[in-house]
């Protein structure tokens, strides 16, 4: 059984920064899509960011675009969400997905099995 935890969020002010992470266990295949999603309260969950883990493939909401980077470290199966000149509009809980085939558009939660339980993340001053 797959088991995503994710660790980093916290409070920061406008323009700051914060590196959220991404522990996977339990996944026996070496190649597989990791994303990262937000939800804001009253907001449809939306795609950030997305990894193909063990791969050379990335991709990125055009919000975040210049300011988030996602990258990974595969001998942890863990992702890292760096993100930078944060602003408020940023404010959310933050989850990552993952899913070994992508059959569905990478945004969409449905193309994901299994899902973190989230970190929050506020950008107020």
């Amino acid at each position: 059984q797959v088991h995503l935890v994710e660790s980093g969020g916290g409070s920061v002010q406008p323009g700051g920064a914060l590196r959220l992470s991404c522990a996977a266990s339990g996944i026996t295949y070496t190649k597989f899509y990791m994303a990262w999603f937000r939800q804001a309260p009253g907001k449809e969950r939306e795609g950030v960011a997305l990894i193909y883990m063990n791969g050379d493939f990335t991709n990125y909401d055009d919000s975040v675009k210049g300011r988030f980077t996602i990258s990974q470290d595969n001998a942890k199966n863990t992702a890292y969400l760096q993100m930078n000149n944060l602003k408020p509009a940023d404010s959310a809980t933050y989850y990552c997905a993952t899913t070994r085939y992508l059959l569905k558009l990478w945004t969409r939660p449905v193309a994901y099995r299994d899902w973190g339980q989230g970190t929050e993340v506020t950008v107020s001053s």
